[in-house]
């Protein structure tokens, strides 16, 4: 569990807190493999044994002061009795793991009883058939690739749409099919074949292989004509999906410990249930005189949201892959899939996917407070959290230093261990357990002197991850245009309040006496954050309707920025130019994204990560004996292979050569150019001009 605070020291009060301007909060990966400081937690048993405290609900941590027969929460300072067994427990401190470490994993004992054959993993292809032969493709090899990385002993099925639903049945030595058109009315009932995957791998593949595209001719044969004689597509993806997950869902007499559905989307859903209406995405808006950005960011349909939350009861997540470049309103779809605690992947087409290799979010519990549910959580899954003070006191002498903890309860689907050991042609092997765990994490922290030691302690990456969480709540709310004033605004104000904290500026008769200090010169820690504004605001995320920014885009990149944790975040705000010498020697690790960076530091190649795509350029004045593409063996291939492989989404590799090749993809990232980017919109300003701009509201902030 990695937690990464906003400022490492915290504000000792309300005052303090709103007098620094810094958004005061956490981000948290609760599944990655380590802490941000690369430490395991300790591992232990009985976790249903740990003592909470009988005020905050807080558990006992190596924070917390133990006595014989009592101990005193760390977190609220109240005294507590200790029950008989956690006496007998902590006798032997040295065998719990709670004693040893802050950071521990604890295993629970499973309430009921679970069947293991039904405790398995579980994965259901659904294919869209209304696409094209690439498009096939495309998810052929993305299917054959994810066969190879699933776990000996996992179910998969393979169901098609269109408009009609197909349901392959591998158990014979020829796939066969069976499809049930889709009537008005579903019952959601199917008859879905999951098949295992060690003894079916085979005519798993060989099914795979036999889909093919429905003609345009059979599609709107069947679905018939819509409103004005358009003719709809016939892409029951709504329908398909109602009836997938409720067949996963108890009700069908199965209850499967993991589900997941892995969905892949070639356009809008245009027929039965769930039919997104497109036409909402045009010029309309201009003879409505509507604003398209906040107009096209709410959801038109209520459907996929409320589906969304039958497969939360139903213990099922859903991954949406959209490939296409149509409209397809992932503004209502996206519910499905971040709700159901899946992910929403976005690719403009086949060509520039990288699916063959990809493979959350949360909601708050009814009942109690500050407890949230995540139906599925990943290794890079990551959350925000905002912090703020309940009354005027602040901290005070029973929670100085301050402690703040945070408890995952997860479950996990576990192979029975003397089965691994009992051999490839053994029963047992199939066999899996559920196993519950409690990971906690207690962290203790100190609060600033004064503003200037809160100034020293900011973490601009995280900084900028709450405040992308801020934005596009305000975004979604408000619109585009509210998400960036607010950014703006807050800037300036950050600004201000800086400048007044170290007496930069005068106030003489009214008027300002001093120069105005933008770049933060006074304290190296909030030196990032102007630039990383600037980058948010030239972002499509926070670029206008008119800019050419795709409604779809916007929303994908909305699901992708809340998920990712703040370093991979950064990178895909501000990316990161690294120069090279040669392919095997780096010349400087970091770059402003400016041409005269790349004209004053005489390299001859650079690496561009914007962490969904790395760009390697070779510069038109790189000695000509350089290898072009740079070999497989050299150090800047290898520091490429290894982003690919820690990253959560698979980027996509450019190699361009500058004065032969199309340099607009890396060109393009160049931001803090004057309208780099060739867009001819006169609002679009270098990072030189933004700076001035702020340094003028500044100005007259502070008058």
């Amino acid at each position: 569990m990695a937690i990464r605070a906003s400022l490492y020291r915290f504000p000792a009060d309300s005052d303090a807190q709103e007098s620094c301007g810094i958004p005061w909060g956490v981000t948290v990966t609760p599944f990655s493999p380590a802490d941000e400081h690369g430490v395991q937690p300790a591992y232990g048993s009985d976790g249903h044994l740990l003592p909470r405290c009988e005020n905050c609900w807080a558990y006992f941590n190596t924070y917390c002061e133990l006595e014989q027969w009592a101990w005193s929460c760390s977190l609220c300072g109240s005294l507590n009795g200790l029950p008989s067994q956690a006496i007998e427990r902590y006798s032997q401190p040295q065998d719990c793991a709670e004693m040893r470490s802050s950071y521990i994993d604890l295993e629970l004992p499973v309430e009921g009883s679970v069947d293991t054959m039904q405790a398995r993993p579980v994965y259901v292809a659904a294919v869209d058939l209304a696409s094209s032969e690439d498009f096939l493709e495309l998810i052929k090899s993305s299917l054959l690739a994810a066969l190879e990385a699933l776990g000996p002993g996992s179910l998969f099925g393979l169901v098609t749409f269109s408009h009609k639903i197909g349901l392959y049945d591998v158990q014979g030595p020829i796939p066969v099919v069976k499809n049930v058109f889709i009537p008005p009315e579903s019952d959601g009932g199917l008859p879905i074949n999951l098949e295992d995957l060690e003894t079916c791998k085979d005519r798993i593949a060989a099914a795979l292989e036999t889909l093919k595209p429905t003609t345009s001719w059979e599609r709107t044969t069947a679905a018939g004509q819509g409103l004005d004689g358009v003719l709809f597509g016939g892409r029951g993806f709504g329908t398909a999906m109602e009836a997938l997950i409720s067949y996963l869902s108890s009700e069908y007499g199965n209850t499967f410990a993991l589900a997941r559905v892995l969905a892949f989307l070639s356009g809008p859903p245009d027929y039965g249930a769930g039919q997104l209406d497109t036409r909402r995405y045009g010029e309309q808006y201009a003879s409505r005189k509507e604003d398209a950005d906040k107009a096209l960011l709410p959801e038109q349909t209520p459907f996929y949201k409320d589906l969304a939350a039958v497969a939360v009861q139903a213990g099922v997540c859903v991954d949406l892959f959209a490939i296409t470049n149509e409209y397809s309103d992932l503004a209502s779809l996206k519910f499905l899939s971040i709700e159901s605690g899946g992910s929403l992947f976005l690719h403009a087409s086949t060509d520039e996917s990288t699916l063959p290799q990809d493979y959350g979010h949360f909601f708050p519990d009814p009942q109690y407070e500050n407890v949230q549910h995540i139906i599925c959580c990943d290794s890079f899954a990551t959350y925000a959290y905002d912090f703020e003070f309940v009354n005027s006191s602040g901290f005070s002498r029973h929670t100085d230093p301050p402690v703040i903890q945070i408890a995952f309860q997860y479950s996990i689907v576990v192979p029975q261990e003397d089965a691994l050991d009992a051999g490839s042609n053994s029963d047992a092997r199939l066999k899996f357990f559920l196993k519950r765990r409690l990971r906690i994490r207690s962290i203790q922290y100190t609060t600033a002197r004064d503003i200037s030691d809160l100034y020293d302690n900011v973490v601009a990456e995280a900084v900028l991850s709450i405040l992308v969480h801020k934005v596009i709540l305000a975004s979604l709310e408000q619109g585009i245009r509210e998400g960036r004033l607010l950014l703006h605004d807050w800037l300036v104000i950050l600004a201000a309040q800086y400048n007044d904290a170290y007496k930069l500026v005068q106030h003489d008769g009214g008027s300002s006496v001093g120069q105005v200090d933008i770049s933060f010169s006074q304290c190296p820690q909030l030196q990032p954050i102007p630039r990383l504004v600037f980058a948010l605001l030239r972002n499509p995320l926070l670029r206008f309707h008119e800019e050419g920014v795709h409604p779809d885009f916007r929303i994908y990149l909305q699901c992708l920025f809340s998920a990712l944790e703040p370093n991979s975040l950064s990178r895909a705000i501000y990316p990161v130019l690294t120069s090279y010498a040669t392919p095997d020697k780096q010349a400087y690790p970091r770059h402003s994204l400016s041409r005269a960076a790349l004209i004053t530091s005489g390299s001859p190649i650079f690496l561009l990560d914007s962490f969904t795509n790395l760009v390697v350029f070779y510069s038109s004045t790189a000695d000509s004996t350089l290898p072009f593409p740079p070999p497989h063996d050299c150090l800047l291939r290898n520091t490429i292979n290894k982003l690919k492989q820690e990253r959560s989404i698979t980027p996509k590799l450019t190699i361009i050569r500058g004065g032969h090749d199309d340099a607009s993809i890396f060109e393009n990232h160049l931001i803090e150019e004057q309208d780099v980017d060739g867009s001819g919109i006169t609002s679009v300003m270098g990072f030189v001009s933004f700076l001035e701009e702020i340094t003028r509201d500044v100005a007259e902030y502070l008058k």
